[in-house]
């Protein structure tokens, strides 16, 4: 123990609880500050849906999603064509059920 001769000095009995209580305490602080400092969080404990946000990982509306460029039959590569222009090969992998996925 790095800090043992401190109890040399205060008693277990007195620091264990006086650091606990530290604890608890800076939370409970945490908390009313995240709580009085921000509208979204009180009307997502309460159940209400969040206005006005967007996800973070929302794409842009002109922005199309990837397309497969080409497959050939009983290909195990496909390559993708992305949104950037750029592209990317997927491997093909099969599944022996839908079971497999979920």
């Amino acid at each position: 123990m790095n800090n043992a001769k401190m109890w040399l000095v205060v008693k277990p009995t007195v620091g264990v609880p006086l650091f606990l209580s530290a604890v608890a305490i800076g939370s409970f602080a945490v908390h009313v500050a995240v709580l009085s400092n921000t509208t979204w969080v009180s009307d997502f404990l309460k159940g209400k849906p969040i206005a006005g946000g967007t996800a973070a990982l929302e794409m842009p509306a002109e922005v199309a999603p990837a397309q497969a460029a080409f497959v050939t039959p009983g290909a195990q590569e496909v390559l993708v064509l992305m949104p950037d222009g750029t592209t990317a090969r997927a491997i093909l992998q099969p599944q022996d059920s839908l079971a497999a996925l979920e």
